[in-house]
């Protein structure tokens, strides 16, 4: 029995290991990247990875927090802030040329 444990154990523990190698690449990707949409969807994709691990911290409400702030009305509120600049139909524009 112990031993499925472990196992179990080990999995985790590199699934953690993955989660945080996708926010690091993610923090990275988004310093990086010219175009602003790509920017916000690698940001929300961080935050949806941050709210995984915040519940295998058992923080749930941590997790709740994070996807409905940091994914869902921030990402909104960045969407309409591109929108009213008129970001994103300059940047379509842009890669059709």
């Amino acid at each position: 029995m112990e031993s499925g444990q472990s196992k179990g154990g080990i999995v985790m523990a590199i699934f953690e290991y993955i989660l945080m190698g996708f926010l690091v690449v993610c923090a990275i990707s988004v310093s990086f990247s010219k175009n602003l949409l790509n920017s916000i969807l690698i940001f929300m994709s961080y935050s949806l990875v941050m709210s995984i691990i915040w519940i295998l911290l058992e923080s749930p409400d941590l997790a709740i927090t994070e996807a409905a702030v940091g994914a869902g009305v921030t990402s909104v509120l960045f969407f309409v802030t591109l929108k009213k600049i008129h970001a994103l139909g300059e940047e379509d524009e842009e890669t059709d040329e």
